[in-house]
């Protein structure tokens, strides 16, 4: 199931991507990070962090270094 979630992702970052300007605020830039993700965490969790992360891609949001969580926690996510 994995599968199904990256083709659209590496579509866009080897297709659409390289035609945009390059203007990602954070390391890694959202394709790899939700890449990441979903291999990590699986389908399910990696399409919620990554979801997280690309929702937090805005001009008055933060940026810098910000990588794939080793651990992840549905209880954490509640709080």
């Amino acid at each position: 199931m994995k599968i199904l979630f990256l083709i659209p992702i590496r579509v866009y970052k080897y297709a659409i991507s390289p035609l945009m300007a390059g203007n990602c605020r954070y390391i890694p830039t959202c394709s790899t990070y939700a890449e990441e993700a979903i291999q990590k965490h699986g389908a399910l969790k990696g399409t919620y962090l990554a979801s997280k992360r690309i929702l937090r891609c805005h001009p008055w949001g933060g940026g810098g270094y910000d990588p794939v969580p080793d651990t992840f926690s549905w209880s954490a996510v509640e709080k």
